[in-house]
């Protein structure tokens, strides 16, 4: 169950993030945002990757061959977090985290058209719901919808490029999943974070000639914090996760921290909930409980044994019968029972 512990973690660690930058938000720009978030992850799971790096497994170490999709994960991650800041910011922090579903319809699509990843009838029903929540978050409002009037927030729709970047980095990174976990956070949070930065510096974020710009470098100690928790924590267990589990399966579970942010958006923002929100969510609830049921389910053969004893024609004799069954049951029932009539074993062993 450890790898389970380690989705959940993932995924309450990313929770705090969208509400809390929401409020930090009106003090460091979006840009800077996202680069010191990323730093905050990297500098602190650095430093307990140097207590570590002693005990190193060298064949854990990242290699030339896993240039390409370290270098993709690097670009990636200096897209999305970029999108997201400007997502919070200019939309409401409640939707923001709900949307941020929509990174397992991402992610579980491209594991099927790049990586072959298997997706289940189960996880194409949750692909439909939550998509469909989603696009429910992205208009307007919905008065705009009953006037026939298709307008889309552009907060959401920075929110939804943001976790296409992610859908897209989610299958990088599980490639490198074996690699070593703090080496991997240490690498995407200090080269990242110095690409938005660097992103953040080309849009005149630490102009101070910028008359438009506000950036109160008080609270880049608060920002990096939350990076580490955030991005750093959450990252190292999302990876640990899913060297277990795989992209799609992993990123299911991590389905709860939308949830966790709209609630804790609700709590600490004080942000109105509307009519069109909860629509969202009931649907969005829905495909989460699909995505839920299908990573708890496991589907797999087993061969069975059945001996039986009838009479027929004046004769009593026993059979004995092997034959397999697929079971779906959930991961922590060991029991796999099942039925057979005797009249069903009696057919099975004419025809054998």
């Amino acid at each position: 169950m450890i790898q389970f512990m380690y989705a959940f973690l993932a995924a309450v660690f990313y929770a705090i993030n969208i509400p809390c930058s929401k409020l930090l938000l009106t003090k460091i720009p979006a840009a800077s945002m996202a680069g010191f978030l990323y730093l905050g992850a990297g500098i602190g799971i650095g430093i307990i990757y140097l207590f570590q790096i002693k005990n190193k497994d060298k064949s854990k170490s990242l290699s030339k061959a896993d240039l390409p999709y370290t270098i993709a994960m690097i670009i990636l991650d200096i897209a999305a977090p970029i999108f997201l800041m400007q997502g919070v910011k200019t939309g409401s922090s409640s939707s923001a985290s709900l949307l941020g579903n929509f990174e397992i319809v991402a992610t579980t699509i491209i594991a099927l058209a790049i990586f072959k990843e298997r997706v289940s009838f189960r996880l194409w029903i949750s692909i439909i719901l939550i998509t469909l929540a989603s696009i429910i978050l992205s208009f307007e409002n919905i008065s705009s919808l009953q006037q026939g009037l298709f307008n889309f927030s552009t907060g959401s729709l920075f929110v939804l490029g943001a976790t296409l970047c992610w859908g897209l980095e989610n299958n990088c990174t599980r490639r490198l999943s074996e690699k070593s976990t703090y080496q991997i956070v240490t690498v995407k949070g200090l080269a990242s974070g110095s690409g938005a930065l660097i992103v953040a510096a080309l849009l005149g974020d630490f102009n101070s000639a910028n008359t438009n710009r506000i950036f109160d470098s008080r609270y880049i100690p608060l920002v990096l914090l939350l990076g580490f928790v955030a991005y750093g924590l959450s990252i190292f267990t999302y990876v640990r996760a899913q060297k277990f589990l795989g992209a799609a399966k992993t990123s299911a579970f991590y389905a709860v921290n939308p949830f966790v942010g709209a609630l804790l958006s609700f709590i600490l923002l004080g942000e109105k909930l509307s009519a069109q929100y909860f629509i969202a969510l009931t649907i969005m609830i829905a495909g989460i409980v699909f995505l839920i049921f299908d990573t708890l389910s496991h589907a797999h053969c087993h061969q069975h044994e059945h001996v039986f004893t009838h009479t027929h024609d004046g004769t009593t004799h026993t059979h004995r019968i092997i034959h397999s069954h697929e079971h779906t049951h959930l991961i922590w029932n060991k029991n796999h029972w099942h039925f057979h009539s005797k009249k069903d074993l009696e057919k099975e062993s004419k025809h054998g």
